[in-house]
């Protein structure tokens, strides 16, 4: 049983090395960080990896965190109930505006719906609770893809390339730079990507570490979100996604505070 423990501190200790600073590292410096040898070291990340809570690059020989991770910590975030927090500001920045408002995650190379306000107007566009669309080609998922890991975002364009049957699709290199000016505004954008008269704005949640875990976005027909009016509604939805990620981050310090006090 001792042995057993062992194992399974040492396999957690890995996992812990890799921060925000160093996402990626060597064998022998995830070794060195551990305090093991490279053997041991080797034979537990073996392990990890087919287990997909570590990903090797097999031609820089890198390591980093794998995909469970992020399945993992999705099931979490349905224990912390981000559709009830996020309710309230979708029916007001519904009523607000008149358009159809929505929550959603990554999965995959797809944004999911988990929650959508209609808009009570006769005209309108509402994505189905549990539809995935495309992440890129959705304001929804550049609000996401531009705060995801560099290797993460590549896989999900190349992923999303493949499967649009649009006329035009932008280069990885011009995604990139589309995502680049998603961070400097704090919002995203999507004119006709998707759909044709379809435009769309949306923010990313952020968690207590600053991860992008959901974001909000408000979707209508290209007539009414004009290319003019764009910003104001981008700004808007901004505002609201920051008070989002104040909650979140509160309540999950407050969460590990009395997990702590009840230890």
């Amino acid at each position: 049983m001792a042995q057993s423990v062992r194992a399974v501190d040492r396999a957690l200790d890995i996992l812990l090395c890799f921060t925000r600073e160093e996402p990626t590292r060597s064998l022998t410096q995830i070794a060195e960080s551990v305090q093991m040898s490279k053997t041991t070291v080797h034979r537990l990340l073996t392990t990890l990896e087919i287990k997909r809570f570590i990903s090797r690059d097999k031609d820089t020989g890198m390591y980093r965190l794998g995909f469970r991770i992020v399945e993992m910590a999705s099931l979490v975030l349905q224990d912390m109930d981000l559709r009830r927090w996020t309710q309230p500001y979708l029916k007001n920045l519904s009523e607000m505006y008149g358009e159809t408002v929505d929550l959603s995650v990554l999965d995959g190379s797809h944004v999911i719906y988990l929650e959508v306000i209609e808009s009570p107007r006769r005209v309108k566009l509402a994505a189905a609770t549990g539809q995935r669309l495309p992440a890129y080609f959705t304001a929804s998922g550049k609000a996401l893809l531009a705060f995801a890991p560099t290797e993460q975002v590549e896989k999900i364009l190349a992923e999303n390339f493949a499967e649009h049957n649009g006329e035009s699709i932008p280069t990885i290199s011009r995604a990139k730079e589309d995502l680049v000016k998603v961070v400097e505004r704090g919002y995203a954008i999507s004119e006709q990507e998707y759909e044709e008269q379809i435009n769309a704005v949306s923010a990313p949640i952020f968690d207590s570490e600053h991860r992008a875990i959901a974001s909000i976005a408000i979707v209508g027909p290209s007539f009414r979100l004009s290319r003019e009016r764009l910003p104001e509604l981008g700004e808007s939805i901004r505002k609201i996604a920051d008070e989002i990620s104040r909650e979140v981050g509160m309540t999950a310090l407050s969460a590990i505070a009395a997990k702590t006090r009840n230890r």
